[in-house]
């Protein structure tokens, strides 16, 4: 069992920056993918970024890319998403979320309750 609690979100003008963070307990933290993933009012979640176990990986959204970094700390059980140049677009409740195998490509078996994330225009 593994369980994710996010922070770091909150209020941000356009081309603000905000790091999340995803603090996870269980021992299996090391050995698995992890991923970001956000979703707006009135929209479906929608991925954002993942980072492999080893942390050499990683994938990000088109939306994104560029702009967002995720990174990881297996000592310390964190995953991190740092996102700069913030746009209107990108309000939403962040999620983080861990993978049943340690490659990004399987499934995502479990969430963290989420951080909001505004950004004023």
């Amino acid at each position: 069992q593994v369980q994710l609690v996010e922070s770091g979100g909150g209020l941000v003008q356009a081309g603000g920056s905000l790091r999340l963070s995803c603090a996870a307990s269980g021992r299996t933290f090391s050995s698995r993918a992890m991923g970001w993933f956000r979703q707006a009012p009135g929209k479906e979640r929608e991925f954002v970024a993942a980072i492999d176990w080893s942390g050499d990986s990683t994938y990000y959204a088109d939306s994104v890319k560029d702009r967002f970094t995720i990174s990881r700390d297996n000592a310390k059980n964190t995953v991190y998403l740092q996102m700069n140049s913030l746009k209107p677009e990108d309000t939403a409740v962040y999620y983080c979320a861990a993978n049943q195998h340690s490659s990004p490509l399987g499934k995502y078996i479990y969430w963290g309750q989420g951080t909001q994330v505004i950004v004023s225009s």
